[in-house]
């Protein structure tokens, strides 16, 4: 048989065995592609598999270093590669510590002295603020008569001068009795007629807490050592019982639950002006409240008023629905400066708020990411800062001109940092640590943009996140509030002492004026004692000259 010139040999001439070959054929030839393709599927699965595995094994590293970070690293979010210098100097000082020593380098042992050593004061003076401002008490040291005598003659030395010195001491507080005396009056002649005595008594200053025992004074020092020095009770009480009267810490926190009870229409006064505010920053944590079996995750809330509404004001609620910030902002129709909680998404649903997102947050996402792609992350991180280098150009600037330099400088680096992030999320498998960050970005892309349609809104929420910095260090001294009145009292107090340090008041004094003032004050003049009014009114009044 001869096929295009091509003489097959072997093969038979029988057309139905030719036919049987060639079907043999095509049942190998389909056998073969069969487990080729087989072949093909199974490296896919390996492949996509792999993947998997590295993609798991990245997110396990990145959470590595995040926990790492926490416990051991530095609070800010930089990239690790801006550490290197450091790195290299501290392998620099390991090699040269393993070094070996030569005998000539080590200096000769000192003989030990016959006194103890005193210590001496290091060159340079301290930089004590408020120094010329305390009060002085004066020590004369003067020689006595026989060291006045002169060793050469005998005869009695006179005074030719002084040297001054200064020193800093610090005397504890104590405790007073004040015993308030009311005396009685009545009249004789009404008396001895038989008719009304007419008696009166002489009237005190009311007291903080109705027949309590506590001073405003002690009151204000209980609340300030707690929550704003962020000291637990049960250290205050062997504080005072060094000092020489112990006071439970069950009576602490019933005087500070009593103080907050008075304290609370000052606080719903703070909270509506916040609520007034063009722009409320908020953030919330994890407060513990006893419960049976463990401790529930209550939360605590805050929010962060702008600069016509200066007033820091604390939330407590018992999870993290959104029904929380939902009642707090139930009137609110402005702008919420606030992270991607999903919770935020139910509370401006429905309304006129307008949600502004925070690049801290996105900024976070995105260096976390480093080591899962360190080469995006970099870039990321650059345009990032190019947007903060904008802010600290208009830090100072009024609202409308820094809204004008934000949309000729920060609007650009924006569009050309979402053409990036739509080309990063193509290139990454959906997984991917770094895709993640990215899609956290991109999902609230409309809210990071917010600042820069409005000049008064801030690019990030670092002012509500600070805040909450005294609950986490009041929740680290204390673990716990015991119920729901106390997540409240501590609400109270919290927002109470927060302002005070915004606005650079002395939080001890300012509560004891209040405790003494408010018992007996009207709503009207309510207004006020809140912290910046009340800061005003004292800087208002004549300096009192000592006496």
């Amino acid at each position: 048989m001869t096929v295009d010139g091509t003489e097959l040999v072997g093969l038979p001439e029988d057309s139905e065995l030719l036919k049987a070959m060639v079907r043999s054929l095509l049942v190998e030839r389909d056998r073969e592609k069969h487990r080729a393709e087989e072949q093909q599927r199974r490296a896919e699965q390996h492949k996509r598999r792999a993947e998997q595995l590295h993609i798991e094994k990245l997110r396990l590293e990145q959470e590595l270093e995040r926990y790492k970070k926490w416990y051991y690293g530095p609070r800010a979010d930089r990239l690790e590669s801006s550490g290197d210098v450091a790195q290299m100097l501290l392998d620099f000082a390991s090699e040269l510590d393993r070094k070996p020593v030569h005998p000539d380098d080590v200096p000769p042992a000192a003989e030990p002295a016959e006194e103890l050593r005193r210590v001496k004061r290091r060159k340079g003076r301290r930089n004590l603020a408020n120094f010329e401002n305390l009060p002085i008490t004066t020590h004369v040291h003067e020689l006595s008569r026989d060291e006045r005598a002169c060793p050469c003659c005998g005869a009695e030395r006179r005074e030719i001068g002084a040297e001054e010195s200064w020193q800093i001491e610090y005397f504890p507080g104590h405790f007073e009795r004040i015993q308030h005396v009311r005396k009685k009056y009545a009249c004789p002649a009404c008396e001895n007629s038989g008719s009304n005595p007419s008696i009166e008594t002489a009237a005190k200053p009311e007291a903080p807490i109705d027949k309590g025992l506590a001073g405003p004074g002690l009151l204000a020092y209980i609340v300030t050592s707690k929550f704003s020095d962020y000291l637990p009770l049960y250290r205050l009480e062997d504080i005072f019982a060094r000092q020489g009267f112990e006071i439970s810490r069950a009576t602490q926190s019933v005087w500070c639950g009593d103080v907050a009870e008075l304290a609370e229409p000052l606080y719903e006064l703070m909270g509506e002006r916040v609520r007034a505010s063009h722009v409320v920053a908020t953030d919330d944590t994890i407060m513990p409240m006893l419960s049976r079996g463990k401790a529930a995750k209550a939360r605590m809330w805050v929010y962060v008023g702008d600069q016509e509404n200066p007033y820091n004001v604390f939330d407590f609620t018992l999870n993290r629905g959104r029904d929380g910030p939902k009642y707090f902002l139930k009137d609110y129709r402005e702008i919420l400066l606030a992270d991607a909680y999903a919770g935020y998404n139910g509370v401006v649903a429905g309304n006129e708020i307008t949600r502004a997102g925070c690049w801290a947050h996105a900024r976070r996402k995105l260096v976390e990411a480093e080591k899962a792609a360190p080469e995006i992350a970099r870039e990321a991180v650059e345009l990032v800062r190019a947007l903060y280098a904008v802010e600290r150009q208009a830090q100072d600037l009024p609202a409308a001109e820094r809204l004008q330099l934000r949309q000729g400088s920060s609007a650009p680096v924006l569009a050309g940092f979402k053409e990036k992030l739509a080309g990063w999320k193509q290139q990454l498998l959906p997984k991917h640590p770094m895709a993640e960050a990215v899609s956290y970005v991109l999902s609230q892309w409309q809210e990071l943009n917010v600042f820069c349609s409005d000049g008064a809104v801030p690019i990030d929420n670092n002012v509500s996140e600070r805040e909450m910095k005294r609950v986490v260090l009041n929740r680290k001294n204390s673990l716990f509030v015991g119920n729901a009145r106390g997540g409240r009292t501590a609400a109270i107090l919290a927002s109470l002492t927060s302002s005070c340090r915004r606005h650079d008041v002395d939080p001890q004094l300012y509560l004891t004026q209040l405790l003494v003032n408010l018992p007996s004050l009207r709503v009207r003049d309510l207004p006020a004692w809140l912290p910046d009014q009340w800061k005003r009114n004292q800087s208002a009044q004549p300096e009192r000259l000592p006496k």
